[in-house]
């Protein structure tokens, strides 16, 4: 843990603290790439649409972005998430469109933006339209709103567990939440007999800090407290003088958690290679939202404030034939983007005004798809604004910070970018009212300030 070592306190430090910083194109160092692996030209691969494709998504909620090796994090040990950005492709610029999950799941399954009025016609979702193409749609979550949410009836089947709620660390990986989750996931995959979405929804994450002590103790260093024992998941601010040495026992059991995530996705990622049935799968891996680690002093789902460790959030696209393998982009792209990229794979269009156009054409190489704009609605009154160059938070008083060099929003500059803060507010508002209207908010009449920052 030395790289990230508080030159303080000797102690270790965040994970927001030593993650390298983006280059001026707003890509992070991509030092996970499989050692001599030839990155393949992009536009090369052409991905085989058809309707003997399987989706298998994977939504893992309150994944921090800045746990991630493949987002530059270089304390942490995820080598699967290293391998996925090998084998498939990642967005660096992803971001929600809230981090309300009823909100969240009206974009991925219907293209809705949060910020939108009401779907006309619901119906037109994602896996209605692929049951109408002979698609096998299932749905597993261990989350009650999800498995309740108003369109997951429109899957053929939804499988909801409900697993006990853990009281100490789990003996084994197997035995943790994750483990029995993905367990059910693979035990589903196996049975697949015809093309068939798998869509998973875990929070295992927000529900208990379970991983078992050897992965607890596996960032300890002499000197520090011992890594706190409690499943309990924290939830509260801390005080603007908090020990730091609390909040080290937290990030080290976060870590260990993420660690346990790792190994079970691992475990996906060999069957895909080894299965027939995984030979012709497309994995999606995201988030469904962040995890507030202290960056603004709060720890665990206690305050929904637009910051990005709780909007900023992985994504991954993996393709049988390594369409986009090892390649990245850091276009801003938000969840209801994901739903006409994963019809595309079937073959199927969503047809609903409004709806944004498919990822695919990023991992193809071309000049079209992701947005230059994204906008995030927050509760009550707060709204956030993502461009290449700046981020905008409006909550009681606007918040700027620069993109893509202050990550994790740490130095505001609102005071000192009187205009930029103007040209971003107005944005915002146009922003907001385009997409109320139902359209796709690709503003010609932008003002430039907000697209640099020279």
């Amino acid at each position: 843990m030395s790289p990230d070592a508080s030159p303080r306190s000797g102690r270790a430090c965040p994970p927001w603290h030593g993650i390298p910083t983006f280059g001026s194109d707003g890509m992070p160092p991509c030092a996970n790439q499989a050692a001599g692996k030839e990155r393949p030209l992009r536009g090369e691969t052409a991905c085989r649409y058809n309707r003997g494709m399987n989706t298998l998504c994977f939504v893992i909620d309150r994944l921090h972005v800045g746990y991630l090796g493949a987002y530059g994090n270089s304390w942490t040990h995820t080598p699967t998430f290293d391998r996925l950005a090998a084998e498939g492709f990642t967005f660096d610029g992803a971001f929600l469109e809230s981090p309300e999950l009823t909100h969240l799941y009206e974009a991925y399954w219907l293209g809705r933006h949060a910020m939108g009025p009401p779907a006309a016609d619901s119906a037109r979702n994602l896996p209605s339209l692929l049951s109408e193409r002979s698609v096998s749609t299932r749905l597993l979550t261990d989350d009650p709103t999800v498995a309740r949410h108003r369109l997951a009836s429109s899957f053929g089947q939804i499988v909801e567990l409900h697993l006990p709620e853990p009281d100490s660390p789990a003996p084994t990986v197997e035995d943790t939440l994750f483990g029995q989750c993905f367990a059910q996931a693979l035990e589903m995959l196996d049975s697949v007999r015809e093309p068939t979405l798998l869509w998973c929804h875990f929070g295992a994450l927000g529900r208990a800090w379970d991983a078992p002590r050897e992965l607890r103790t596996m960032h300890w260093e002499a000197g520090d407290p011992e890594p706190p024992e409690t499943v309990t998941v924290p939830s509260r601010m801390l005080p603007r003088d908090y020990d730091p040495d609390e909040l080290l026992g937290c990030l080290q059991v976060y870590a260990a958690q993420v660690a346990v995530l790792d190994t079970c996705l691992g475990v996906v990622l060999d069957w895909l290679q080894s299965s027939p049935i995984g030979r012709d799968t497309v994995l999606a891996v995201v988030s469904a939202r962040g995890f507030p680690l202290g960056e603004h002093l709060a720890v665990g789902p206690c305050c929904d404030a637009l910051y990005p460790e709780l909007v900023h959030v992985p994504m991954f696209l993996r393709f049988p034939d390594g369409l986009g393998a090892s390649d990245r982009s850091p276009r801003l792209v938000q969840p209801s983007d994901f739903a006409p990229s994963l019809a595309e794979c079937f073959g199927v269009s969503l047809e609903v005004p409004g709806v944004p156009t498919s990822l695919l054409p990023i991992l193809r190489g071309e000049d079209a798809g992701g947005h230059d704009l994204a906008g995030i609605l927050g509760f009550d009154s707060e709204r956030a604004m993502v461009t290449p160059a700046w981020y905008l938070r409006r909550a009681s008083r606007p918040e700027l910070y620069l993109r893509p060099d202050d990550r994790w929003a740490a130095n505001d500059v609102a005071n000192r970018c009187h205009e930029v803060v103007e040209a971003m507010e107005a944005t915002l508002s146009q922003y907001e009212q385009t997409v109320c209207c139902g359209q796709i908010p690709y503003l010609s009449d932008r003002n430039p300030l907000i697209m640099r920052s020279e």
